[in-house]
């Protein structure tokens, strides 16, 4: 992969930065520019010549886009059975499975369980990894657990209210009984922190 820098000084055309970040070729990104649909640093720029130097807010139809084409960010719907580390010292699957394309070292930003499936991201951006792991940014995450039906008001209100664990408190800040059917409930549960097994082990405790 070949990684461009720019002049920090003197900056860099605006439709070359945004065509580096993939956003479209080089003439399209042009013709967005001349529509008034990008911004930089919250105000319309309507001439291709404009140069951003790093640190610019650069957005389209106002989504921001990422102009620092080192960073790479990728979403993985990791299945069960698949530890969420980058290597197993007992040999079992793990995520280097799946970043075996990507030229960059990658970290997993938090973690599943062994047998939990859903949306786990690889990044190498350290930063935006600590923003959305440390609890102190109260970054929220939603799992859906199956568990045996019906599942009692009370169960709900002991999740909100908290339990207590082994290596302390925990207390959800939503729950929700998505569907009930054939004896199993499906529960929606949103917490803002992450412990090992802190769902399944919330929804034991509450019985």
């Amino acid at each position: 992969m070949v990684t461009e820098t720019w002049d920090a000084e003197r900056g860099e055309r605006l439709q070359k930065v945004m065509a580096a970040a993939g956003v479209a070729s080089r003439r399209v990104c042009e013709d967005l520019i001349a529509e008034g649909r990008v911004e930089v640093n919250g105000e319309i720029v309507d001439e291709p010549g404009r140069r951003v130097v790093p640190g610019d807010r650069v957005s389209v139809d106002g989504e921001p886009i990422q102009l620092d084409t080192s960073k790479r960010y990728v979403v993985l719907n990791k299945p069960t059975g698949v530890v969420s580390t980058m290597s197993d010292e007992h040999g079992r699957p793990d995520l280097s499975a799946f970043t075996g394309d990507f030229e960059e070292r990658l970290y997993n930003v938090g973690r599943l369980d062994y047998e939990t499936s859903g949306l786990l991201l690889l990044t190498n951006d350290g930063a935006l990894a600590h923003r959305l792991m440390h609890p102190s940014y109260g970054v929220a995450k939603t799992y859906l657990a199956e568990v045996t039906g019906p599942v009692p008001a009370s169960v709900r209100r002991r999740l909100l209210a908290g339990v207590e664990l082994d290596d302390g408190p925990a207390r959800a800040d939503a729950v929700r009984i998505v569907d009930t059917s054939g004896g199993r409930a499906l529960v929606e549960v949103v917490l803002h922190e992450g412990r090992k097994h802190i769902v399944r082990r919330m929804l034991a405790e509450a019985g």
